[in-house]
């Protein structure tokens, strides 16, 4: 299980090692996405091109960018997951990445719990 928090802006985050460092990563359920990740972690993660996606945003704009698939540290394995790199230091969380997983919020307790469900 994967535990977080959520701050006091009612973002909820988990932190991850990546690289032997601890990464601040937003749980963002409004991405149906895999990941976006900093360009300064793109050479340590193994990027591969697939191709162009067009990615719609919250305001109604949509945008062109490049996706990698990516060997990702998750939940104390590696992954391969699909991510686009942003030139900001953050990391956001989609909800394809979280499909084999429960998702619970408690914004009273200000706790983020992540936990694998088998599918058998």
């Amino acid at each position: 299980m994967i535990r977080g928090t959520v701050s006091t802006n009612g973002v909820p985050t988990i932190i991850l090692s990546i690289t032997g460092q601890n990464w601040r990563a937003t749980i963002d359920t409004g991405f149906n996405g895999d990941l976006e990740l900093p360009e300064s972690l793109r050479n340590s993660l193994n990027d591969r091109y697939v191709g162009q996606v067009t990615s719609a945003l919250a305001g109604g704009q949509t945008i062109e960018e490049s996706v990698y698939l990516v060997d990702f540290p998750f939940d104390g394995r590696v992954i391969q997951a699909e991510a686009t790199f942003v030139a900001n230091h953050e990391i956001l969380i989609g909800t394809h990445l979280l499909r084999e997983y429960r998702l619970s919020i408690n914004f009273v307790n200000q706790a983020v719990a992540l936990e694998k469900v088998s599918t058998s």
